[in-house]
């Protein structure tokens, strides 16, 4: 569902910090009613893949998800299907129609661990998790953690590609969701002010911003490629899931305003269509103060300061 500019401005100018958490309980209830679907489902696999596409709020969703089962008495554990990467090989490395390494590929994981994996978790047997150095572009075996599902415990799988068909298809019992933001930006005329995929991309700028040090032109420049994988690896994939729903947060609009906008003022007018039009969108958009966001909020997970940041 479309959110609208003038009641986002309104709630801002008049309450930001209801509104806030007005938008983060709303969230916080579709995490519960996934913990209960994925709780009720239990007894057909112990293992839940949840996809996104990049900026979706994956890690975050996944560890709310795991802290509300662990409520209901369900101990759950959160994987990275990141550090399932394959060691990079030039020679074996999948590539694009350019002749460059194709990060963004499935392939690029280690699929056949994973699959086996989840049959030995599914069994009760113990698996060792293997742990992904990207600075070296390489697995660690050293650095593998084990992991062993007692009778009513869950592993939370979250990754990109976790509903890929060379996945799914080895699982077809394993609980499935998509998290994706979802919703655009709309004036009273219907429209579009912001769209979804400029929220997460403003999202990653933020992250890669706030946790690399990387300028606004970092992330610009991998972003088309990151959406082609999105339609060709990730998107066709999202009817596999269970549940899919909306990670996107109203006041997130204003409240990456401050922090984004300088760091797209920095891009030469005219480099990127895309930044021309999204400052065009935050121009229209009242800015929010970060006090007014809670460290529990997913917002956090781009912003910093999110209670999360420990795990």
């Amino acid at each position: 569902m479309p959110y609208s500019l003038t009641q986002i401005n309104e709630a801002i100018r008049s309450d930001p910090g209801a509104f806030a958490a007005e938008c983060d309980a709303a969230f916080a209830k579709k995490v519960e009613n996934a913990a209960k679907k994925i709780a009720d489902h239990r007894g057909e696999s112990r293992v839940i893949l949840l996809s996104g596409p990049s900026g979706s709020g994956k890690t975050t969703t996944a560890l709310k998800i795991e802290e509300q089962l662990e409520k209901m008495g369900v101990e759950t554990h959160t994987i990275s299907m990141d550090n399932y990467f394959n060691t990079v090989d030039p020679e074996t490395a999948p590539r694009n129609r350019e002749g460059a390494i194709d990060f963004e590929s499935p392939f690029c994981l280690d699929v056949d661990l994973l699959n086996r994996h989840f049959a030995m978790l599914d069994r009760g047997e113990t698996i060792h998790v293997p742990k992904y150095e990207f600075a070296r572009q390489m697995r660690s075996d050293i650095l593998s953690q084990p992991l062993r599902l007692g009778a009513d415990e869950l592993a939370i799988f979250e990754g990109i590609h976790a509903l890929n068909d060379i996945i799914v298809g080895k699982n077809p019992h394993a609980f499935k969701l998509y998290i994706a933001a979802r919703s655009n930006l709309l004036d009273d005329d219907g429209k579009v002010v912001f769209n979804h995929a400029w929220l997460r991309l403003c999202r990653r700028i933020v992250r890669d911003f706030k946790f690399r040090g990387s300028d606004a032109s970092f992330t610009l420049k991998m972003w088309s490629n990151v959406r082609r994988g999105e339609k060709l690896y990730i998107s066709p994939y999202k009817e596999n899931a269970h549940i899919m729903f909306d990670s996107s947060l109203a006041f997130e609009f204003a409240v990456l305003k401050p922090f984004v906008v300088p760091l797209l003022e920095a891009i030469p007018a005219g480099k990127y269509d895309v930044v021309d039009d999204m400052l065009q969108g935050f121009a229209r958009i009242e800015a929010m103060d970060e006090k007014y966001v809670a460290p529990e909020s997913l917002a956090r997970e781009f912003i910093g300061g999110s209670t999360y940041n420990n795990h």
